[in-house]
C-alpha cells in the first residue's frame, strides 16, 4: 500500500496511524524551513512570529503525540461495558440506601453598604 493512500484511510478511521504522524512531522519541517527562508530573506519581524509561533506548536504536538503513545486507549465495546457495570453498581446501591432530599435552597443575600469613618 503506497504511502498517500495509507495518510487517505487513515483520515476515516480513529486513532493515529505511522502515515498520519509522518505526515505530521513532513509538514511541520516544511513549514519551519519556508519560515526560515523567508526570515533570512526578508528579515520582517513577521516572519519571526510565525517561525516562533509553528516551532512552538511543531513542540506541542511531538508532546501531545508522545502522551497518546503512552496511554493505553480502550475500545468502544471497552468502553460501554464499563458504562454498564457501572451503571449496575449505581443501581445496587441506590436501592440499599434511600437518602432523604435536602430541603435547603440557595438564596441570594443583599448586599447592604458598609458606613466609613472619615
Amino acid at each position: 500500500m503506497s504511502f498517500f493512500t495509507e495518510l487517505w484511510e487513515s483520515v476515516f478511521t480513529p486513532g493515529t496511524s505511522p502515515a498520519l504522524i509522518t505526515a505530521t512531522h513532513a509538514s511541520f519541517i516544511a513549514l519551519i524551513i519556508s519560515l526560515s527562508c523567508l526570515v533570512y530573506v526578508t528579515g520582517s519581524i513577521h516572519f519571526i512570529n510565525l517561525l516562533v509561533l509553528s516551532v512552538l506548536l511543531y513542540g506541542t504536538v511531538i508532546w501531545f503525540i508522545n502522551e497518546l503513545k503512552q496511554i493505553k486507549l480502550k475500545e468502544n465495546e471497552q468502553l460501554e461495558k464499563e458504562e454498564a457495570e457501572g451503571e449496575t453498581k449505581k443501581d445496587e446501591t441506590s436501592k440499599e440506601e434511600v437518602r432523604p432530599s435536602s430541603k435547603t435552597t440557595a438564596t441570594a443575600k443583599v448586599a447592604t453598604p458598609k458606613k466609613r469613618k472619615v
